[in-house]
C-alpha cells in the first residue's frame, strides 16, 4: 500500500462486505430456524456481532501497537502491522463465508414464515 487510494479502496471493499453481511444475515437466520425461534436467533446474531466487533477492535489495536515506526517524533503503526490486520480480517471473512455456505435450510418446502398460522400482514389483508 504505497498510495492513499490503496487504503481507501481496501476500506471501501471492507465496508461493502460488512454491509452485505449485516444485511443478509437476518434472512439467512430466518431461513435456517423454525419460525418460533426467529427472534431468539436474530438476537443471538446481534449479540455475537457486538462481541465480535469489540474483540476485533481490541485485537487490531494490539497488533497495530506492536510494530511501530517513528514519524516526526510520533510512533505510528507500521505498514507491516496494517497488512497483518488486513490479512487477519480477510481470513476471518473467508472463514465466515465458508461457515455461511453450510447453514441449514428448510427442506419441507414451506416458506420461512409458515408454521400453520397466517402471517400478520395476510391476516390484516383478509379483514
Amino acid at each position: 500500500m504505497s498510495e492513499i487510494w490503496h487504503l481507501v479502496l481496501a476500506a471501501c471493499v471492507i465496508g461493502a462486505g460488512v454491509g452485505f453481511a449485516y444485511g443478509a444475515m437476518p434472512a439467512l437466520i430466518k431461513g435456517a430456524v423454525p419460525a418460533s425461534e426467529t427472534a431468539a436467533a436474530n438476537s443471538l446474531n446481534t449479540l455475537m456481532r457486538s462481541i465480535g466487533t469489540s474483540v476485533a477492535s481490541a485485537v487490531a489495536g494490539v497488533i497495530l501497537a506492536q510494530p511501530t515506526t517513528d514519524f516526526g517524533g510520533f510512533p505510528l503503526p507500521s505498514e507491516h502491522g496494517c497488512q497483518v490486520v488486513l490479512g487477519i480480517g480477510a481470513g476471518a471473512a473467508l472463514l465466515a463465508f465458508a461457515l455461511a455456505a453450510f447453514l441449514p435450510r428448510r427442506r419441507d418446502g414451506a416458506p420461512a414464515g409458515a408454521a400453520g398460522a397466517p402471517e400478520p400482514a395476510a391476516e390484516l389483508a383478509g379483514r
